[in-house]
């Protein structure tokens, strides 16, 4: 009896199997990927974003992929620039703490970082695929975090989910 469970689960994957595929990738055809600097513009600059953005989302893509980078007659172009790069104050946050003095509740208050990213994507192979979009993220924090804190954490943890966007947007099939 359970070998009979056993071809039947088999025979029920195999069918599965062929009914539904999952490609994981809409880049079949292509094979290099020039990656140029994303340089910042932003009016606040941030003296290693561009270089830190550049270096990780190519590495994103030649680690992620089976695409080769290139300099010359690439399959795939991916350019653009930083846009914009603010810390701007939000809204009192949820951090509390009680004051022993007065009995009172005094609260955190928290800075948002926003980083803004405009992305050419060229596909040459496939041209109805490629775009032009700007990604954009931010990262919550305690506004008593030193600007070395901010930009040793936060950045990486808004250029991370934008870098993951853009990413899914080129390569993702789903």
């Amino acid at each position: 009896m359970s070998k009979m469970k056993i071809i039947f689960g088999f025979v029920i994957l195999t069918l599965f199997q062929q009914c539904y595929s999952f490609t994981g990738s809409s880049l079949t055809d292509e094979k290099t990927v020039q990656i140029n600097e994303f340089p910042n513009n932003a009016a606040l600059v941030n003296p290693a974003l561009s270089q830190q953005f550049s270096t990780d989302i190519q590495n994103r893509f030649l680690q992620r992929t089976t695409l080769k980078g290139t300099k010359e007659n690439p399959d795939i172009l991916i350019e653009g620039e930083i846009s914009d790069y603010s810390i701007t104050p939000t809204t009192i946050g949820s951090n509390s703490t009680t004051n022993q003095t007065t009995g009172g509740i005094v609260q955190d208050s928290q800075n948002k970082l926003t980083i803004t990213v405009k992305v050419h994507y060229e596909n040459k192979i496939h041209s109805d695929s490629s775009f032009d979009r700007t990604y954009s993220d931010e990262a919550v924090f305690n506004s008593n975090l030193s600007q070395s804190d901010i930009e040793a954490s936060q950045v990486k943890i808004a250029t991370d989910r934008i870098i993951n966007k853009i990413f899914n947007d080129i390569v993702a099939n789903w």
